[in-house]
C-alpha cells in the first residue's frame, strides 16, 4: 500500500483550507458522494484532525495526511497519490 501527497497538494491544502504545520488531514471511505475513486460505489471524504489509529500516512510540509486503521483497506489493491491538476486537487489511483 503506497500513499503519497505531492508538495503541490500539501501547499494547496495550506492555501485553500488553511491547514498548518502540525495539522492532520484524514481521508476516509464513504459510500457514494465525495471524491471519486478506483473502487466502484465508494468515494473519499476528508476531514481535518486526528481520529483513530493511523495505519498509513505521508508527512509533507509538516502536515500529516493519513488513513486510519478502519479505512486502510481502501489502499490494499491500489496505490494513491494526491496531486494538483490545474488549480484543483486530483486523486490518482494505480492498481498494484
Amino acid at each position: 500500500m503506497k500513499f503519497e501527497v505531492s508538495l503541490e497538494a500539501a501547499n494547496w491544502y495550506k492555501k485553500e483550507m488553511d491547514v498548518k504545520q502540525g495539522d492532520y488531514v484524514q481521508y476516509y471511505v464513504q459510500l457514494y458522494g465525495g471524491i471519486p475513486t478506483a473502487h466502484p460505489n465508494y468515494s473519499l471524504g476528508m476531514s481535518i484532525g486526528k481520529e483513530g489509529d493511523i495505519a498509513v500516512k505521508d508527512v509533507v510540509e509538516g502536515i500529516t495526511f493519513y488513513f486510519n486503521k478502519n479505512n486502510s483497506w481502501f489502499l490494499n489493491e491500489f496505490d494513491m497519490k494526491v496531486v494538483v491538476e490545474g488549480e484543483e486537487l486530483a486523486f490518482v489511483f494505480h492498481e498494484k
